[in-house]
This record gives C-alpha cells, sequence and structure tokens, in this order.
C-alpha cells in the first residue's frame, strides 16, 4: 500500500470523477486508475463503483476512505513537526484564483515568494469563487483569490483580507456606439444588451444592486463565469459587458471602458484561507507574504 494510492482514492470521493482528480494530483487520468485498481487487488476489494455516471464510493471504500484521509493527514503533520523544529520551510502551497485577478500580478507575488522559499513548490489553479470558496473549506487548496462584494460580509468559516477594491465598468468593443464615451449614467445602461457574470458571482450582485437601486432591468444579453470570455464577447461588439476597471484598463487595444454613474457599482478581491483545521507552514508563509505585499487597498 503507498501513499499515493491513498492520495488518489481520497481525490477521485472527492471529485466523483477520475478526470478531474488526475487534474488534482497532477497525473494522469490512467495512472490514477492503475494506482486505484493496484490498492483493490491488495485489500481484496471493490472500493470504487465505477458503472454510473459519476464515480462512487462502495460500502468498503466508504469504510476506508476516514482512515486513508487520518493517514494523509498523520503524514501532513510529520512534515509539519519537522519544518517548525527545523526553521525550514518547504513543502506544497496549493494557491488559485479567479480569472479576473489577472491585473494583481499574482506571478511577481509568487516569484517573490519562491525567491525567500526555493524549497515550497507552488501550484496554481483558477476557478469561479463558489468553487474556490468550497475547495479552501475542504482543505483542497490552501489560499485563494475570491470576488466579494464590497460591504457584505465574506464567507463563512475561512479568513479574508481585502486587495483590491476599484470600479466595475461597462466594456465595449472600439466600434461600438459607445466607445466615444468615457461615462453614461446609470439610467441609461437600460438601453444597451448586457454581458455578465452568472448570478449568485459577487460581481452580479453588485450589478444588480446598482439596477435596482435605479430602477432599471437591462437586458442580460450573455452570461459567462469566467471574465475573460465576457471580454471576447465585448471586443466582438456583441454588448457591453461589466467589468472590473483594472481588468478592462489592461486591454486597452480590444476594450473601451465606459464609467458608470451608480455608487453601487463597485467589485472586490479578497485573499481567502482556512481560519481553522490544519494550515501547513509553507501556507502560513505564503498568507504572511501576500498579506505584506498585496495589503489593504
Amino acid at each position: 500500500m503507498e501513499l499515493r494510492q491513498l492520495e488518489y482514492l481520497v481525490a477521485v470521493a472527492e471529485e466523483a470523477s477520475f478526470t478531474k482528480a488526475a487534474a488534482r494530483v497532477y497525473v494522469t487520468q490512467p495512472c490514477v486508475s492503475a494506482q486505484i485498481r493496484r490498492l483493490e487487488r491488495e485489500l481484496g476489494q471493490d472500493l470504487l463503483d465505477r458503472g454510473g455516471r459519476t464515480v462512487e464510493l462502495t460500502s468498503v471504500g466508504a469504510a476506508v476512505l476516514p482512515h486513508a484521509r487520518a493517514v494523509l493527514a498523520g503524514v501532513d503533520g510529520v512534515r509539519d513537526a519537522v519544518e517548525n523544529v527545523s526553521g525550514v520551510v518547504c513543502g506544497q502551497v496549493a494557491l488559485a484564483s479567479v480569472a479576473s485577478s489577472l491585473s494583481l500580478r499574482l506571478p511577481e507575488l509568487v516569484a517573490d515568494f519562491s525567491e525567500t522559499y526555493p524549497d515550497v513548490e507552488i501550484s496554481l489553479g483558477e476557478g469561479s469563487t463558489e468553487q474556490l470558496v468550497d475547495a479552501v473549506r475542504a482543505g483542497r487548496i490552501d489560499v485563494a483569490v475570491i470576488g466579494v462584494g464590497i460591504g457584505t460580509a465574506p464567507p463563512a468559516d475561512l479568513e479574508t483580507l481585502l486587495i483590491a477594491d476599484e470600479l466595475l465598468v461597462g466594456a465595449v468593443s472600439h466600434d461600438h456606439p459607445l466607445a466615444g464615451q468615457s461615462s453614461i449614467t446609470v439610467d441609461e445602461v437600460e438601453g444597451y444588451a448586457l454581458m455578465c457574470l452568472p448570478s449568485g458571482s459577487a460581481m452580479r450582485a453588485e450589478s444588480d444592486a446598482a439596477w435596482a437601486a435605479a430602477g432599471i432591468k437591462p437586458r442580460v444579453a450573455f452570461e459567462a463565469s469566467d471574465p475573460r470570455v465576457l471580454a471576447q464577447l465585448a471586443a466582438q461588439g456583441l454588448g457591453m459587458a461589466i467589468l472590473p476597471e483594472r481588468f478592462v484598463l489592461s486591454q486597452p487595444d480590444r476594450l473601451h471602458p465606459v464609467e458608470i454613474t451608480s455608487m453601487h457599482l463597485r467589485g472586490g478581491l479578497a485573499l481567502a484561507w482556512r481560519s481553522s483545521g490544519r494550515t501547513s507552514p509553507a501556507a502560513r508563509a505564503f498568507v504572511s507574504r501576500a498579506r505584506t505585499r498585496l495589503g489593504q487597498p
């Protein structure tokens, strides 16, 4: 029995998919499948039911899962104890962010951290705010950059640090009717097709609040969970995307920013990490460095 087999089993159980589990542990899907098959042969029992649309634990697999998690947690504890005593920070940090955080220059932060802690391996991922919050709570990632509504309560059970507070603006193509204007009133928004993040996202909540305060109901022509997709649609002249100002200004060759006069149109980004449970010395060091470098806007 090998540690990686237990790691793969936990990943498949939590992701309900060999493909997603393989992406999570950075190996190929056949490798994950083969190692779990080896574990099943050694135990003499099937741990996973592969017959449905999603992969599920068998009754034996469900009984094994908590013990597999305990073994992996124990190994992590051994590593942490060595790091705490030796003073050498090593191990891994799993970092992920929403796509609109590209303007924060996270690669520079990662490079600075790696220069100080060369023995720490950093993995970078991406997802929606909802996905990242769930992943941090579950311990699948250590630190995330998530979207937040300004003035709204942060996610429960997580520590957060506001690292960006900026205007949400309209983004249009250079041949859009609004390309010659620098701003419009919130009432004028109703006359244009909008492209927004899905309902439930922090930025969508902020823009919806602005429309409600103004008593208007703009037509949302497109929704996309990735701000980059919204930017691409706007650049094709399909409407006005509602995006963070810095994100729009970073693409001057494709997008023209249009300020919308409304006190409600602000969006935020926050650093999020677990407030309780196990946090590795490497993850604590990264959070400390991020707090110093990113700071309070």
